[in-house]
């Protein structure tokens, strides 16, 4: 019986660790296409299939993880003989290395945990992280990729929608009940609004909720994590990403007095210079950022 092209098998196994086919093609350096294809035909030479569908993640069934378990130790004998080869001859093949900007922590859970599986996992790509709070002061002399909190066009640059962003009030539980529960938009009237920007933000929640007067009292702070904090404590009512405040709402820090959702002025992008986006490893890694946290197919 023939076998497989044995570069499917390296193939597989990168996506068994990792998860995707898009975190695949940044360690192999080739298109997120190139791995799909790979895997079709493998599945298609052995006759089972190998992985499933779980949300975003692509899961090993029983025989994907018979087969990975044996592919695994096989290639870590390959990789090892190359190694003592190599040794006093030529160097290792150096890493991928991928500088990636991002906003301070507060309000980019949703990334970094998906981000460090990703450092984790891989053992061919090196990702450093770097912050930077908005466009403007992204390092580009440093950073290869950005996910960046703003509104393009950014001329000069590349961009796509990693995550839309849908804001609802949150505040602390103290305020579901006694003379301060907030239990309708009026109700707002007894408490500050706390927001980062021009108070736009509160004023675009407020005219969905079909409320036009004026006269609350508004507090801004630079620093998201600030306004979040400044709810937690009881000194206001903030505007948040429901995916943002996901563990301080299940974890009862916070609680949605009023149900009503709506849009972001501003949402998360991936964003790179032009020049840069021609680089294959940057491509793929912009592919798995997309195809695992954000909008794929875009």
């Amino acid at each position: 019986m023939a076998l497989p092209p044995l570069h499917s098998f390296k193939v597989f196994e990168s996506v068994a660790r990792l998860g995707s086919l898009a975190g695949a093609a940044v360690e192999l350096h080739v298109t997120t296409g190139a791995v799909s294809q790979q895997l079709k035909v493998l599945q298609s030479s052995l006759g089972v299939e190998l992985f499933t569908k779980q949300g975003r993640r692509l899961v090993l069934t029983p025989r994907g993880r018979y087969l990975h378990k044996r592919i695994a130790s096989a290639m870590r004998d390959i990789s090892d003989a190359i190694g003592e080869l190599r040794i006093g001859n030529e160097q290792e093949q150096p890493l991928v290395e991928i500088k990636l900007s991002i906003p301070p922590a507060e309000g980019t859970e949703w990334l970094v945990s998906p981000l460090l599986r990703f450092m984790v996992d891989s053992q061919l790509v090196k990702v450093s992280v770097i912050t930077a709070p908005n466009m403007a002061q992204v390092d580009w002399r440093r950073a290869d990729v950005a996910v960046v909190y703003g509104t393009p066009p950014w001329p000069g640059y590349w961009w796509r929608l990693l995550h839309g962003i849908r804001m609802i009030p949150v505040c602390s539980p103290q305020y579901a009940r006694g003379p301060l529960a907030i239990h309708e938009v009026e109700d707002l009237m007894k408490h500050r609004l706390l927001h980062e920007d021009a108070v736009s933000q509160w004023q675009q929640w407020l005219a969905e909720a079909g409320y036009v007067r004026g006269g609350f009292e508004n507090i801004h702070f630079e620093d998201f994590g600030m306004v979040l904090q400044a709810a937690r404590e009881g000194f206001g009512v903030a505007l948040s990403d429901e995916t943002v405040s996901a563990r301080d709402l299940d974890e009862g820090r916070l609680i949605c007095p009023l149900p009503l959702s709506v849009p972001a002025l501003h949402n998360y992008y991936v964003v790179c210079t032009e020049r840069t986006r021609e680089r294959q490893e940057v491509r793929a890694f912009i592919d798995w950022l997309l195809d695992t946290i954000g909008q794929p197919g875009q």
